[in-house]
């Protein structure tokens, strides 16, 4: 059987690779810039950093940066509106997927006009017209190479996603030395987060052995790199081999798709506010368990690529990388979900609301089992808690 793998970015890859953002200016012909990012950005002086290599430029800087974790609806409309307004013409966006997904819907937005919710699902972008250039300063999302913007719609209070290779972006200027500032708890979050994308695509029913080879390259990446890059800040060979890795597995999930821990970790950051990387952390361990009947040859290839010790016994054996997750996600020190949420816990209370929410997602279409029902996903919750 014939399998598609789509491949669209033009990465610039390694230090000083933003020296090469006026000629990326130059050659689209850009005059008014909008620059998309997020304060922390701001605060450790990456933007200056971007905008001081632009000043010798033909082009106007326009910055929006009010960009928030899961970006919602009404935020895409502040920058739409704002870029309409600036008579915008190129758009760069400069730090983790939220950025890029804000980003992203804007750029839908002006070309096309309308609500950002009526370009929901998969393949419902008519056209965009406007050069996107993104900057990512994590290693995580991958945002900078998907076909995905994860959006919040906070009236119906559930996460929802623009799937479209139209929205992904053009131009990728991907420089290591833009994460060395990055807090050792979001180091850690956005890692677990590219774990959990090379876990999913490879066990995703969409799979196939191009796919399948990135996804499983980028695991072992980040297995060996991203406790050295925790610990150590400053450890730019780590850093380095994370942003490589979070390419590598970016062409691998957004081809092949994810599964129920993104269902689920949805739902948690929709009603909870919990960070992306966060919520996919706290329940990867217990969806793995929970999908090794469906896949075991799969998962025991995983835990064999990771040198885990093994029996032999299938039946023993498959679920060896969970075990091993959930090892990795404690000596991190990503508290289980009972110490989550924005303000207040997560309240058991709500975990049937949370489990229908999350039988409502799209990734759940391409998860291993398909058999998934609301009290399994209750089971996960609780065993996650």
């Amino acid at each position: 059987m014939a399998n598609q793998f789509y491949v669209k970015s033009d990465v610039t890859f390694g230090k000083e690779a933003i020296l090469q953002l006026p000629d990326i200016l130059k050659e689209y012909g850009s005059k008014n810039v909008l620059y998309v990012y997020d304060q922390g950005v701001k605060a450790v002086g990456i933007v200056d950093t971007v905008l001081d290599a632009v000043k010798n430029t033909e082009t106007k800087p326009f910055c929006f940066d009010k960009v928030i974790p899961n970006p919602s609806n009404e935020i895409i409309e502040q920058g739409y509106d704002f870029a309409k307004e600036n008579f915008i013409d190129t758009l760069v966006a400069i730090g983790g997927g939220s950025s890029m997904d804000t980003a992203k819907a804007i750029n839908v937005l002006l070309s096309n006009g309308g609500h950002i919710m009526d370009y929901e699902g998969i393949g419902n972008v008519r056209i965009v017209k406007y050069p996107f250039i993104a900057i990512p300063t994590t290693a995580g999302t991958s945002s900078e190479i998907t076909n995905v913007a994860a959006l919040i719609d906070t009236d119906s209070v559930r996460k929802y996603v623009v799937i479209d290779n139209k929205i992904i972006p053009d131009k990728v200027i991907a420089d290591p030395e833009f994460t060395r500032t990055i807090p050792a708890s979001i180091t850690a979050a956005t890692g677990m987060d590219a774990i959990t994308h090379a876990i999913e695509s490879y066990i995703s029913i969409q799979a196939n052995a191009l796919t399948q080879y990135n996804s499983k390259t980028a695991l072992e990446i980040f297995y060996h790199n991203l406790p050295k890059a925790v610990k150590d800040g400053n450890d730019m060979q780590a850093r380095e081999a994370m942003m490589l890795g979070c390419v590598i597995v970016g062409f691998g999930f957004s081809n092949a798709n994810l599964g129920l821990v993104h269902a689920i970790a949805h739902t948690l950051s929709a009603h909870y506010g919990l960070a992306h990387g966060t919520a996919n952390a706290c329940v990867l361990p217990a969806v793995l368990r929970f999908n090794a009947k469906a896949c075991p040859e799969e998962m025991i290839e995983l835990a064999r690529t990771l040198h885990l010790p093994l029996s032999g016994n299938k039946e023993q054996d498959q679920f060896a990388l969970a075990s091993e997750m959930k090892k990795m996600v404690d000596d991190l020190q990503i508290k289980p979900l009972r110490y989550q949420g924005k303000g207040t816990c997560i309240p058991t209370t709500d975990f049937e609301m949370l489990a229908s929410d999350a039988l409502k997602e799209g990734p759940m279409h391409f998860n291993p089992r398909q058999d998934v029902t609301l009290d399994d996903i209750v089971h996960i919750l609780k065993e996650s808690y």
